[in-house]
């Protein structure tokens, strides 16, 4: 008893249930088992089981006492005691009563009143626990013939009703109504003078409701959606979900403003024997801004149909095809952002056709972005049709290495700017061994042939990116050797791991300038790439000359606590200038050095260090920090970047920056919680030249305050934006979370 004083007291001061009937509460006797012998061939016949078994001969009744349990068909009923009168065909039950039908819903009752096919009667204070989720609570109910059950002043629930410790409490979340009725088949319910209670005392009035009780999914009307912006003023958004079929469902959400117009809302989802897709639409009409540059005034925004479109889907034709298609698409650069849709600066759409098996990979590629940045015109953005792209992995028998076969072409074309055509073939042989001292070494030889066409290269304002017009080849070729030497021992209760690693890599000189870059822009010497045969990211660029790269791996595993880290440097042999922009790491003969450290401490220290140092003076070029600390309850998350690289401001794919993004979690209680996150942008004239920030400019705050238990989610939210761009202000903004679960879908 002592483990329940808490739920007693909080019992006596929860208000008492509307009804007599509302007792949510197991009752104290366990459904009757499926019969431990076969049931009788002839489906009239019931099979039983009882302690004594008394026949009045002058009534023609029968009475069964003690554990009486029935059985006729997939109907079971259990009771202390079950009185039959065969001449009326009426079966009574009382004391400690449970029937069991065929869907698995199990009904309890004080005294229950049968037919003697067990299918239909009368249940005086009902309990009805149903297979599907949820129960049902009643003064007086009844059950005809088929299975539809229809109780008076019912209470229902999908919650749970007993505590952790077992004790009874009161569920987070109920509907009281005069009238339940409840369909098997359909596996639903409906309400007649219904009113949904939170926490046993927030009542709302249900007029006319119903809802699935659980395992399948039913048209109906979703949780609203409340928020308020400074932009759109209170928004009121209220869902309506369409089942079609198992495999297909439509949501229309109308969405209502008080400072704008209204928004349409639509997203279909079907799964299929082949893959699955869904689409998203946004529609409204409001006003807009076409100069994102200027500050805006009324004269500047005009009224105009503005939405968004997003689509994703996958099919897998079969063991080895796929077809795959990412499309999205947004009427102007503020749409997004001014509806709280999305952050994305970039919309990218791809379609994709694949085939994969385990030597090889053939795809076809669709590419195109939308931009949605302040600056960059649309016309300069690159719309790659097709990219086709075949590999293929042969096995060599002569020194037991493979070959790696690759043959791509891509053409880019921009409706205002340069284009590009290209295409190459190369060929890739890889022979890995292990030394009788125990070293790991790697030989790589790599060849590979291109062609270009570009046109109207003026158009791109980076010299370094253009290329020149026209046709042209390129041959690339590179030898490379990798060894390492790891040393293995036990430390401690654990182990440690010490590995000394050298690379050299061979290139030719390469006559890369009339080659444009596309694909190989953001270089960056990062501890990822330190050993890459070719450090840029893409293949427009290829790291030529000859260089040797040395590094050191360090692992310490202990019970519940590990470190991973490593660091490294290279040096290239040739003192003649390089195609890496000064302040990448890479420029000179002596690279920077750069390293990264992992430290775990069981599931409650997450730390991660990625840094670059300068060759010279050793000052900090890039430092990037992400830490988690905590439990998954109550846990804080810090990233901060910093970038000091010196490069040039007009190289836009490698700009310098600062920031500082924080996260934190707080769980106040078993199911209350808080939590907050804001991002930081503390960029300055040191990072960023051409920058009017101040090192302090918030982006983002938020804060929202969170209830969760089994059933019900309540939050509310509040979220600064520091940011005005065009129609999408700063300001603040609040949502308010209301969910019922189990509740429908």
């Amino acid at each position: 008893m002592g483990l329940c004083l808490s739920d007693q007291v909080q019992a006596q001061q929860t208000p008492a249930p509307e009804a007599p009937a509302a007792n949510l509460q197991d009752r104290p006797v366990e459904p009757p088992p499926p019969s431990p012998t076969a049931l009788p061939d002839d489906p009239e016949q019931v099979q039983f089981t009882a302690d004594t078994l008394d026949y009045d001969m002058n009534n023609d009744v029968v009475s069964a006492s003690g554990d009486v349990r029935l059985y006729r068909e997939s109907n079971r009923l259990r009771a202390d005691k079950v009185t039959w009168d065969r001449r009326t065909g009426k079966v009574t039950a009382e004391g400690n009563i449970a029937v069991v039908n065929p869907q698995g819903d199990a009904a309890y009752g004080d005294r229950i009143e049968l037919t003697d096919t067990l299918k239909d009667g009368v249940v005086d204070n009902m309990l009805v626990v149903l297979e599907a989720g949820g129960r049902i609570a009643a003064e007086h109910g009844q059950r005809n013939d088929g299975g539809i059950i229809t109780v008076e002043k019912a209470a229902y629930t999908p919650c749970a009703v007993t505590s952790t410790a077992g004790c009874p409490k009161e569920p987070s979340w109920k509907i009281t109504a005069d009238q339940v009725v409840y369909d098997p088949n359909r596996r639903r319910l409906r309400y007649r003078g219904a009113r949904i209670g939170v926490f046993g005392f927030l009542t709302v009035p249900l007029p006319a409701f119903s809802h699935p009780a659980g395992g399948q999914s039913d048209s109906g009307i979703l949780t609203p959606d409340v928020r308020y912006s400074r932009v759109n003023g209170f928004q009121l958004a209220v869902p309506y979900f369409l089942s079609l079929a198992p495999n297909r469902d439509l949501t229309v959400t109308p969405r209502v403003f008080s400072d704008t117009l209204p928004m349409l809302q639509v997203d279909y989802r079907e799964l299929n024997s082949l893959g699955s897709f869904r689409v998203s639409a946004y529609g409204t009409y409001s006003r807009r801004a076409d100069d994102l540059t200027v500050s805006q005034t009324p004269s500047s925004l005009r009224n105009d149909v503005r939405g968004y479109f997003d689509l994703l889907g996958r099919y897998q034709l079969d063991t080895n095809w796929s077809v795959s298609a990412s499309l999205r698409m947004a009427s102007d650069r503020t749409f997004l952002r001014r509806y709280d849709i999305s952050r994305d600066d970039r919309l990218r759409n791809n379609i994709s056709v694949e085939r994969i098996d385990a030597n090889s990979y053939f795809a076809i590629n669709a590419w195109a972005a939308q931009t949605l940045r302040i600056s960059g015109p649309q016309g300069l953005q690159p719309i790659a049709l097709p990219e086709i792209d075949y590999r293929r992995r042969i096995d060599e028998s002569l020194t037991g290495g493979h070959f790696d076969f690759q043959l791509n072409t891509l053409a880019l074309t921009r409706t205002a700017g340069q284009d590009t055509q290209r295409a190459f073939a190369s060929a890739q042989w890889s022979l890995r061994r292990l030394t009788n001292w125990g070293q790991e070494v790697t030989f790589t030889g790599y060849a590979r042939g291109d062609i270009y066409n570009t046109s109207n290269t003026l158009a791109t304002s980076v010299v370094g990116y253009r290329g020149e017009n026209g046709f042209h080849t390129r041959g690339i070729a590179a030898a490379a050797m990798d060894i390492k030497w790891p040393f293995v021992g036990a430390f401690l209760s654990g182990s440690q791991r010490i590995t000394p690693r050298v690379q050299m890599v061979a290139s030719p000189h390469l006559a890369n300038m009339s080659i444009p870059n596309e694909d190989a822009r953001a270089v960056d010497l990062e501890d990822s790439n330190l050993f890459a045969l070719n450090r840029f990211p893409g293949y427009d660029r290829f790291e030529d000359s000859t260089r040797f790269t040395y590094g050191l791996d360090y692992a310490l595993n202990l019970p519940g606590f590990s470190i991973d880290a490593n660091i490294g440097q290279s040096y290239r042999l040739t003192a003649r200038p390089t195609l890496l922009p000064d302040g990448t790491g890479l420029t000179d003969r002596m690279s920077d050095i750069v390293g990264r450290t992992v430290i775990r401490f069981h599931d409650f220290i997450s730390f991660t260090h990625r840094y670059r140092l300068d060759k010279d003076g050793l000052a900090v070029r890039r430092n990037e920090l992400d830490m988690a600390l905590g439990s998954r309850a109550t846990y804080v998350q810090i990233g901060y970047l910093r970038l000091n690289r010196n490069i040039s401001a007009k190289l836009e794919d490698l700009q310098d920056r600062e920031e500082l993004r924080l996260g934190a979690r707080v769980q106040l209680a078993r199911f209350w919680s808080v939590s907050g996150s804001t991002l930081i942008d503390l960029t300055d004239k040191n990072e960023d030249p051409l920058s009017s920030a101040d090192g302090y400019q918030p982006i983002r705050h938020r804060i929202g305050f969170t209830y969760e238990d089994d059933c019900l989610r309540v939050g509310a939210t509040w979220r600064r934006d520091y940011a005005t761009t065009g129609d999408a202000r700063a300001g603040n903004s609040y949502l308010l979370t209301l969910a019922f679960k189990n509740l429908g879908r």
